[in-house]
């Protein structure tokens, strides 16, 4: 990358300065572009200035998720970057537990990625009062790799992940993700019974921002192309339905907001989501929202190689399933 600082100062981030981003470095989201460039700013601060709207690209303002491009110019606004003090630098340490509970989950790697089967409560990467994610745990476990988020799950969504184990294999991925060459798969569990066999929901999405920093997304006519496809798997009379879902795009809470826009919200939903049902899916051992990212399969290019990953409801959701089945038989023999 290069420089250009604007006053001149001995410090590239002491006053307002101006970056311009490697070619090499085209599509990475801008908070882990920030994260590398601004070594020693803790992360809480660089979300913070990012919150703000102190961060321009091309003079513009920026959110965390948007993909830098290669020449795009980047204001930083003036930054100390002392160093950590000891108790934020035990902080940002990785326990040993965690690192070892994220390398069982990997369930591929190769020369260009890892597939981690992530579990539901472990976030992705740290920030927004989280130290840290999957992330950095293998960033910890693997200090001599470039290890990079190819997409994002949110925190309690379970299942397949992709990392880059490089920059290229980052470009591809980052290139196959957005041309929609990537099928990804999904299983939920839905409010009452579905009644629209398969059926694809093309609505824009748009995020928004409320008071106290609390992302929301909404289906709204200036929103983003956004398409899903929601195909039954299995019902459990009038209280919910087992959903296979394959995402069309890839924004921020599609599949829940696409849901809810329907009238069957992602069962254990609190944002998006219906309270009663909440609760009634609770009493059957529901204790996160029910989304699983169940397969990936892709295409590399420039090769014939096709990958297909698959990986099985995790118990906590199984467990779900078989007591709505149980309950599903008494009614039956009732009958």
């Amino acid at each position: 990358m290069s420089y250009e600082q604007k006053p001149e100062t001995s410090s590239p981030f002491s006053k307002v300065s101006h970056v311009t981003v490697d070619p090499n470095e085209d599509g990475q989201r801008l908070d882990n572009w920030l994260i590398r460039v601004l070594k020693g700013v803790p992360k809480t601060r660089i979300y913070r200035i990012l919150r703000k709207g102190e961060i321009r690209v091309n003079g513009k303002r920026a959110k965390p998720e948007q993909r830098v491009q290669g020449g795009d110019d980047i204001r930083l606004p003036p930054i100390r970057a002392a160093e950590p003090d000891a108790e934020s630098q035990f902080n940002s340490r990785v326990p040993t537990g965690i690192i070892e509970a994220i390398e069982s989950t990997i369930v591929h790697q190769d020369d260009n990625m890892l597939v981690i089967g992530k579990p539901s409560g472990m976030a992705v990467h740290g920030g927004s009062g989280l130290s840290f994610g999957v992330i950095e745990a293998l960033r910890a476990s693997r200090p001599n790799e470039t290890l990079e988020l190819a997409h994002r799950l949110d925190r309690d969504t379970s299942g397949l992940l992709l990392v880059a184990r490089n920059r290229s294999a980052l470009r591809i991925l980052h290139e196959l993700l957005r041309d929609g060459q990537v099928e990804k798969r999904y299983l939920t569990l839905v409010k009452g019974s579905w009644d629209l066999g398969t059926k694809l929901i093309d609505a824009p999405l748009l995020t928004h921002t409320r008071v106290g920093g609390e992302r929301t997304v909404r289906v709204a006519p200036n929103g983003k192309p956004s398409t899903t496809t929601f195909a039954p798997v299995d019902f459990f009379g009038a209280r919910a339905t087992l959903l296979d879902v394959t995402l069309g795009t890839g924004r921020t809470h599609q599949i829940r907001v696409h849901a809810a826009y329907t009238n069957h919200p992602v069962s254990g939903d609190d944002k998006y989501g219906d309270r009663e049902h909440n609760a009634a899916m609770q009493e059957m051992g529901l204790g996160r929202i029910f989304l699983h990212s169940q397969s990936l399969s892709f295409e590399w290019p420039g090769s014939q190689k096709n990958y297909a990953f698959s990986l099985p409801l995790p118990p906590d959701l199984s467990q779900v399933l078989e007591k709505l089945a149980a309950t599903r038989r008494k009614r039956s023999r009732r009958r």
